[in-house]
């Protein structure tokens, strides 16, 4: 039995054939500073940086959610760690979910993003690798593409007995590629970045149609638009008028003398 050529190339260079060594586990960057918070919502999401390592202690149930920047030509790997506590009557699931800046829920290429813990188990581990985000995509697809992402860790379901016990929660976003870098043929105009802003009216200068409107306003303003209920309801009352007159002058007998 012959050795294929890439397993003597490995036995040559002195590499291990097992598959836990095939991949090796994001770490955090030298000098990063450890964030202690987690966001309870969208809108109060806890930013963090590629690399930024997440340390923080929650409750169960609790959805606890963080945020980071994408750029073009990156892939992005999160994974997280949730610790139990003592005292659980029950196994439990856990999900992690990462949405783009539209809130659209963003598929996993690998990664255990729904693992089960057992009754006995201390800890269990969650992971998900997103797609490549792309520079540009069609308005109708769900493609990954520039802007700020959100990351939601949760449980799916426990026993009633283990809500509000306490759980520590370590959470690492790496990020893989320079960005920026991409050989399609197009380009986001600005990143998905929502707005945190609500109800806040946006200033910006007029523009020439704006103005043109304002110097027509006294003429037509006060008319409807074309699609306005008004004007069919208008039209249709003059039809009806019409086809009444002319239905009674068909159908009137002269007059006997």
């Amino acid at each position: 039995m012959r050795t294929p050529v890439w397993v003597a190339t490995l036995l040559a260079a002195g590499l291990p054939l097992t598959p836990g060594t095939a991949l090796a586990a994001p770490t955090p960057s030298p000098g990063a500073t450890t964030v202690t918070k987690a966001g309870t919502s969208f809108l109060t999401a806890t930013t963090v940086a590629a690399g930024q390592p997440v340390r923080v202690g929650a409750s169960t149930g609790e959805h606890l959610y963080w945020s980071f920047p994408a750029a073009a030509g990156q892939t992005h790997e999160i994974t997280a760690t949730v610790t139990f506590g003592k005292g659980r009557s029950g196994a439990s699931t856990w999900t992690v979910d990462v949405f783009d800046g539209l809130r659209r829920r963003q598929a996993c290429t690998a990664g255990a993003q729904t693992p089960t813990a057992t009754a006995a188990a201390t800890s269990v581990a969650l992971g998900c690798t997103l797609r490549q985000v792309r520079p540009w995509a069609e308005p109708w697809s769900a493609d990954p593409l520039p802007g700020t992402y959100y990351v939601r860790l949760a449980v799916t379901d426990l026993p009633e007995a283990d809500l509000g016990q306490p759980v520590d929660v370590e959470l690492l976003v790496s990020a893989d590629g320079e960005g920026g870098a991409s050989r399609e043929d197009g380009e986001l105009a600005a990143p998905l970045v929502p707005n945190t802003r609500a109800g806040q009216v946006l200033a910006g200068e007029p523009t020439a149609a704006a103005e043109a409107d304002d110097e027509e306003f006294s003429f037509t303003a006060w008319l409807p638009d074309a699609g306005s209920r008004w004007i069919w309801t208008t039209a249709g009352g003059v039809l009806a008028a019409v086809a009444g007159v002319v239905g009674f002058a068909l159908t009137r007998r002269p007059a006997r003398r």
